[in-house]
């Protein structure tokens, strides 16, 4: 990569939510973005931490024990095995961390569930 990537320049071509698009690779991990907004499910990564920063808006992370409320420029960790529900009442844009082995709903397949080769695609 010669150049910087423009977060906000590539969340502005984005027009669905729950549809994460891969930027790049870190070692065995990707690094994406998506906007979000309402619920995505409850779902769990047996083996994998998911990193959530929030670049714009509001995210709540719901988790069986607790919840998580972030605003712009926080982030959270959600670690392997631990069943979470992402939630944003508003539209809401985040950067995300994920071993390559992520499954996007992880344990769940629903109608937002996105395969690698769609998060894969350009922006």
């Amino acid at each position: 990569m010669n150049t910087g990537i423009n977060l906000k320049e590539k969340l502005s071509k984005l027009e669905e939510y729950w549809s994460p698009r891969v930027l790049g690779e870190i070692d065995d991990s990707y690094a994406k973005i998506a906007k979000l907004k309402g619920s995505l499910t409850w779902h769990k990564h047996d083996n994998e931490d998911e990193l959530f920063l929030v670049i714009e808006g509001k995210l709540r992370i719901e988790m069986k024990d607790k919840v998580v409320d972030l605003s712009a420029g926080e982030m959270y960790i959600v670690p392997a095995g631990v069943i979470h529900n992402p939630v944003a009442e508003e539209e809401c844009s985040v950067f995300l961390i994920e071993k390559k082995s992520t499954k996007h709903t992880g344990d769940e397949e629903t109608e937002r569930t996105k395969t690698l080769s769609e998060q894969l695609r350009p922006i």
